[in-house]
């Protein structure tokens, strides 16, 4: 066990000490955050500083009076289409948009004429202010009134509650849990790949530099192989630890900015019932839905999920690292590993599409309990099932068959590691592996 210590804090130092792993650890949780408010920032400086897009408007249908915003401005057109090409190609405008005569049941043949790519966003705001325009006029053709057809509109806000046997109710908050299981899920994904990588290329390194048969000559391999396989795993978790400080204090400080849980969201609710203007209000209930989603943030157990995560980061790691290192022992070069390393990561793939197609749709499904006890499928599928509160019991046998599939794992690669990583030269396939598993010794 001393050797193994040994063995764990050699790999763990070589890697702390690294300014790839500083970098990694302490500048990727910023610099999400950080490009996402830059992008956001210049995104609102290039609206303000936009200003207004001037269309010119040749309407032979007559019907269509498109009213300007602080976004367009219209300019009427008299004449053919061909005179209104000439005169726009000769014009510092923004655009002409032709709208021949048409039936109010089947508006076709509407044409946008720019000089340049128009982008995405101002194709939508001309589509929707046409749409708005031939909507009120069908209204007025069938004698109408707007404001009544607008009353009848009315937008339900669906709450969801988990009510417990013992009566104790707690909003489920399912968009939000959506999006925290696929995160957490393709996290595991992504972390188990990696470190697993990491163990199977650092073993090939160590191989074909001949410092192993160095390290062997004082250490069992099966010594070697678990020191190598913890010791990366404390690097993980060290960097996992890391990161949940870091986004914990980002996440305070944007709750903070926010003034959740302040006064204001209280004074916010009284003052939307007093207002009489409906766009004052719309813009007011629009604030308040951005604060529920705050609020829904607040309310996820973190702590359980993260204590959760942390378990599965490793149990995953572990089952999968060992298998990683065998595989590393067995061949030569990472091209030799190839062929190998397909047949490992399956069933994690495979875990990331149930995570889709399964858990995340209907997480208490018989194929999202499956895929969360299965160890090889278990570290992805029950970490995105952790928000919806998945029931204890089945929380637990798939802890406990994790552990056992780690055992499992480690045990057979350990047979294949104390006779491959002394192994140069040699062409193995699976029937290699399989001979030198059963090798006794």
């Amino acid at each position: 066990m001393n050797k193994i210590w040994l063995i764990m804090q050699r790999e763990f130092l070589n890697r702390v000490q690294k300014k790839s792993f500083l970098i990694a650890t302490i500048l990727i949780p910023l610099i999400f955050p950080a490009v996402i408010g830059i992008m956001a920032f210049i995104l609102m400086k290039q609206e303000k500083s936009a200003g207004t897009s001037i269309v010119e408007v040749l309407d032979e249908s007559g019907k269509i009076n498109l009213e300007n915003t602080h976004k367009f401005e219209f300019i009427q057109l008299t004449g053919n289409l061909d005179q209104a090409k000439t005169a726009f190609s000769q014009s510092s405008h923004f655009a002409l948009l032709y709208i021949p005569p048409f039936e109010l049941a089947k508006p076709e043949g509407m044409t946008l004429y720019t000089k340049e790519n128009p982008g995405v966003r101002k194709m939508g705001d001309l589509e929707g202010m046409l749409e708005k325009r031939i909507h009120d006029l069908k209204l007025e053709q069938f004698n109408l009134d707007k404001e009544t057809i607008k009353s009848l509109k009315t937008s339900v806000d669906l709450k969801s509650i988990n009510l417990s046997e013992t009566g104790v109710e707690r909003d489920s908050n399912t968009g939000m849990l959506y999006i925290l299981g696929f995160a957490l899920g393709v996290l595991i994904y992504m972390f188990v790949l990696i470190y697993g990588m990491q163990i199977m290329l650092g073993v090939i390194e160590e191989k074909t530099s001949k410092i192993v048969e160095v390290i062997v000559s004082s250490v069992k391999p099966f010594q070697l192989m678990m020191g190598k396989i913890l010791g990366i795993a404390s690097v993980g978790l060290l960097q996992f630890t890391i990161w949940v400080v870091l986004i914990s204090v980002l996440s305070t400080a944007t709750l903070s900015l926010f003034g959740l849980n302040n006064p204001q969201q209280q004074a916010m609710e009284q003052v939307m019932q007093q207002v009489d203007d409906p766009e004052v209000a719309e813009a007011m209930q629009s604030n308040q839905k951005i604060m529920n989603i705050l609020k829904s943030v607040n309310e996820i157990p973190f702590g359980y999920i993260a204590f959760n995560f942390a378990f599965y980061f490793l149990g995953g790691y572990l089952l999968y690292g060992a298998l990683f290192a065998a595989v590393g022992s067995a061949v030569d070069s990472q091209q030799e590993a190839q062929q190998f390393t397909f047949p490992i990561t399956l069933p994690l793939i495979i875990a990331y599409f149930g995570l889709f197609m399964f858990i995340l749709n209907d997480p208490h499904s018989t194929a999202s309990f499956w895929f969360s006890v299965i160890p090889f499928t278990s570290p992805v599928a029950m970490v995105g099932r952790l928000g919806y509160d998945p029931p204890l019991w089945q929380l637990l046998l798939s802890q406990v068959l994790l552990i056992g599939g780690f055992i499992f794992t480690t045990w057979i690669a350990g047979r294949i590691y104390r006779v491959g990583i002394l192994m140069h030269g040699t062409k193995v396939n699976y029937k290699v592996l399989a001979k030198w598993f059963m090798m006794k010794g």
